[in-house]
C-alpha cells in the first residue's frame, strides 16, 4: 500500500470550507477510484488552522490516477484559494506489503 501524509495551513475563516472540500474529495475518490483505500482529514491538536490529509492507495500508480482525476483537480481549484500547501510530511510504501519472506 502507498501512503502519505500532507499538511495544509488554512485561513481561519475558510477552515470549514477546506474540511467540506476535502471530505467531498474523500467521498468521491473512495466511491469511484478503485485504488483509493483511505482518505482522512485530521485537525492538528494545537493549531486549528493546520489540517492534515492522510491517504492510502493500492500503489503509487493508483495515487497517480487519483492525482490526474477530476476530484483532485476540483479540490485544488477550490482549496488553493484559501489554503497553503500541501507540505509533504511522509510518503512511501508499507513495509512488508507483499508476500512474506521464508
Amino acid at each position: 500500500m502507498y501512503q502519505f501524509l500532507v499538511s495544509f495551513t488554512v485561513r481561519p475563516e475558510h477552515r470549514d470550507d477546506f474540511v467540506r472540500a476535502a471530505r467531498r474529495t474523500a467521498r468521491d475518490s473512495l466511491a469511484n477510484e478503485p485504488g483509493s483505500h483511505r482518505f482522512e482529514v485530521i485537525a492538528d491538536e494545537e493549531n486549528p488552522d493546520l489540517l492534515y490529509l492522510n491517504e492510502v492507495y493500492t500503489d503509487v500508480e493508483a495515487f497517480n490516477t487519483h492525482a490526474a482525476g477530476p476530484y483532485f483537480s476540483a479540490f485544488f481549484a477550490e482549496a488553493g484559494a484559501y489554503a497553503e500547501g500541501p507540505t509533504w510530511l511522509m510518503r512511501g510504501t508499507l513495509v512488508g506489503d507483499g508476500p512474506a519472506e521464508p
